[in-house]
């Protein structure tokens, strides 16, 4: 198979979500709330836990105290959501609503190379977008040491539940004309994948099964530093898993049209 269809709609995504305002209204707000709950960590780090780590003579330090708990923060996975539901608003929706579907049904590239294009374009933007959250917590090797190693694990943890989340957008983008609704679906399984980790606990029966599901399990793994193969098998199911899915939504498309 070609792929030079899917790196032309690849290349075309990207751009034009850099071209539009939106894109950088959500790279400014997300940096700007997020910034401002860094530093809210690191005072709380400076001015409590670390005296209080000096007398008890703790292990602990900011890469477990600042680190961690920025990238594991609930109000940076919420904005994930929020940046991935508007993503999937352009994608293929936009595509329909604006009837350019039928223009790339009408040339010579197959649905798989139009779904992969869409999201490799997004998926661009994301690592964009995941680079600056990263530099924040980075920034703290100006003025103290880090367990590198363990930011790696979690920033690719952050890397790879974004990319699980937004081939997820991907298919339901394919699902609906309504931006608003792509965008209320996106947020709803993101959440619903993350809600599985508090099934575990709750279900003593299924939690084995509650917490396999769970994101926020295989995530919390790679925050701590641990990089199991059931964790990247688990990112790499639903990639593939998803992007499968909206490749045969696009064919039975076709064929309707």
């Amino acid at each position: 198979m070609r792929f030079d269809g899917m790196f032309a709609i690849a290349g075309r995504e990207f751009r034009s979500l850099f071209a539009s305002p939106l894109a950088w209204a959500l790279l400014a707000v997300t940096q700007f709330l997020l910034a401002w709950r860094f530093l809210q960590l690191v005072d709380e780090f400076q001015l409590y836990l670390e005296p209080l780590l000096v007398q008890v003579n703790s292990p602990l330090g900011v890469t477990d105290l600042v680190v961690a708990r920025f990238l594991g923060d609930p109000t940076l996975l919420m904005l994930l959501l929020l940046v991935l539901g508007v993503l999937a608003m352009r994608l293929i929706t936009e595509e329909r609503r604006s009837g350019t579907l039928q223009l790339l049904f009408s040339s010579p590239i197959t649905a798989t190379e139009i779904v992969l294009g869409k999201y490799l374009g997004a998926l661009g933007f994301v690592a964009v977008l995941l680079s600056l959250w990263v530099l924040m917590p980075l920034s703290l090797m100006l003025g103290t040491s880090l367990d590198l190693a363990r930011l790696a694990a979690a920033a690719v943890g952050l890397g790879l539940m974004a990319a699980a989340l937004l081939a997820a957008a991907t298919y339901i983008s394919c699902l609906t004309v309504q931006p608003g609704v792509a965008a209320v679906g996106t947020f709803g399984i993101g959440l619903l994948f993350m809600l599985f980790h508090y099934g575990a606990g709750a279900t003593a029966d299924n939690s084995a099964v509650f917490e396999y599901l769970s994101s926020l399990s295989h995530y919390d793994n790679l925050l701590t530093g641990s990089v199991q193969s059931s964790s990247l098998a688990y990112f790499a199911l639903l990639i593939i898993g998803f992007l499968a899915f909206a490749v045969r939504r696009l064919d039975a498309l076709r064929v309707q049209s």
